[in-house]
């Protein structure tokens, strides 16, 4: 399967030190962004817990629209 991807310029320091406390983890630089990025995008995307549902629903009152 082939994937298209994208370049990205990173500081030379920070890819050092990156690679240097993960690289043994995760392999390569490249796979440690894209967990990195993974992550991010998929608990940005993730369901509101109860307590923020709870929170939006008494606001939504408090305007009167429920």
């Amino acid at each position: 399967m082939s994937e298209n991807t994208r370049g990205v310029q990173l500081p030379e320091e920070l890819c050092r030190a990156a690679e240097q406390r993960y690289g043994a983890q995760f392999g390569s630089l490249e796979r440690l962004l894209e967990h990195l990025l993974q992550n991010l995008v998929r608990d940005a995307a993730a369901p509101m817990d109860e307590s923020e549902q709870r929170m939006i629903e008494e606001r939504l009152k408090n305007l009167g629209y429920i």
